[in-house]
């Protein structure tokens, strides 16, 4: 009895091991070259986009995020360059009237979706 509850034990916990593999790849999935790699390969149709606004002039900001988190200028052109090089999503992204030059961050979620950060 004991020893098939510990073999029962075993398996249950390294089916919860490789659960998560599928979907959060690694803590780095958010990191500048994380993400880059994530959109020159992304597929998927499931993306969100949201505006950000200047945290210094509310007056703007009538709906969405006041702000995301900030990336260097270099870390937003290598989001836009990987979007480019994805010509699938950045045909994707036109489609829902995004220019690709607005955006300034774009992180992954648990999920597997983008969320897109647009000024």
């Amino acid at each position: 009895m004991h020893r098939v509850l510990t073999i029962t034990l075993a398996a249950a916990l390294s089916s919860l091991a490789f659960a998560g593999v599928s979907r959060a790849e690694s803590l780095g999935m958010n990191t500048p070259q994380g993400i880059e790699q994530t959109l020159g390969g992304f597929q998927g149709n499931d993306f969100n986009v949201q505006e950000v606004y200047n945290w210094r002039n509310f007056d703007d900001a009538t709906s969405g995020p006041h702000s995301a988190p900030l990336r260097s200028g270099e870390a937003i052109r290598g989001i836009q360059a990987s979007i480019d090089a994805n010509r699938s999503l950045a045909h994707r992204l036109n489609n829902e009237g995004v220019n690709i030059r607005n955006v300034v961050n774009a992180e992954q979620a648990a999920d597997g979706s983008i969320t897109f950060y647009v000024r």
